[in-house]
C-alpha cells in the first residue's frame, strides 16, 4: 500500500503533518526525498483542504444549532 493510498486513513494531525515534511523535501530533501514529496504534496494538499472545510461546515451547523430561533414578524 502507497502512502497516497494510507492518506484517506489518516487523522487530521497526520495529513497537516505529513504535508509540513513533504514541503520541508520539496525544498531541503534529495531528488529523491524532491520526487516524492512532489508526487504527495497535491493530494495532501486537497485532502487538508476538503478536512479543513468540513471542520468549518461541521462548526457553523453547530453554532446554528445552538442559536434561538428568530421569531416572525407579526
Amino acid at each position: 500500500m502507497s502512502l497516497i493510498e494510507k492518506i484517506p486513513t489518516m487523522s487530521d494531525e497526520q495529513v497537516i503533518n505529513l504535508l509540513t515534511n513533504a514541503k520541508r523535501l520539496q525544498t531541503q530533501g534529495d531528488e529523491k526525498q524532491q520526487a516524492a514529496a512532489a508526487e504527495l504534496i497535491p493530494t495532501l494538499e486537497q485532502v487538508a483542504a476538503e478536512r479543513r472545510t468540513a471542520r468549518l461546515q461541521a462548526a457553523q451547523a453547530k453554532r446554528a444549532a445552538r442559536r434561538p430561533a428568530k421569531k416572525k414578524a407579526a
